[in-house]
């Protein structure tokens, strides 16, 4: 099935098409979960909630625009509001290790794997990985972190900022 006929099935309420759209994204979209809640066995919850999400509001999908990413949104918003619910993004975390961060050289991070930056980024606190996933790999304005996040506009610079030193100092220690 191409992906029209997939969207049209699964809006008819196929479950053949249902369990196609399933195997066909739920390995991508376990990977945007696990990015903000870091433990697998929650990330896995979310992938089910946010399919339950995605099938029930399957007829919103117009076409306008790409449906993965489309469906990307509702499995952010699912782990966003999983946040919010554990209250893991008003968490404090010590910065003062974090304030005077020597600069790291360029090559550092350019020898970095996708998947060592990635692990990195996951030893992040809850609070700042949210914001450094929304800001850096989802492409969103502080502006809009700040209304999905219920934060202000400042406090996602200032986490971002923070996420971003503490990731120099890991890349850092990793190459001592």
């Amino acid at each position: 099935m191409n992906e029209e006929q997939l969207i049209a099935g699964c809006k008819a309420g196929n479950r053949i098409a249902q369990k196609e759209l399933y195997d066909r994204f739920s390995k991508k979209m376990l990977g945007v979960c696990f990015r903000y809640v870091n433990d697998m066995e929650t990330a896995r919850d979310l992938l089910q909630e946010g399919f339950v999400k995605v099938f029930g509001s399957i007829e919103m999908y117009l076409g306008l625009g790409s449906f993965e990413g489309w469906m990307r949104r509702i499995f952010v918003n699912c782990a966003l509001e999983y946040l919010r619910k554990t209250d893991v993004l008003r968490e404090s975390y010590d910065l003062d290790n974090t304030v005077n961060i020597a600069s790291h050289s360029s090559s550092a991070v350019s020898d970095l794997s996708a998947q060592e930056l990635m692990n990195l980024i996951n030893t992040l606190p809850p609070g700042f990985r949210a914001v450094f996933n929304l800001f850096a790999i989802e492409g969103y304005s502080h502006k809009e972190i700040s209304e999905m996040l219920n934060i202000t506009e400042s406090t996602s610079r200032s986490q971002y900022t923070r996420a971003r030193q503490l990731l120099q100092q890991k890349i850092k220690e990793l190459y001592r």
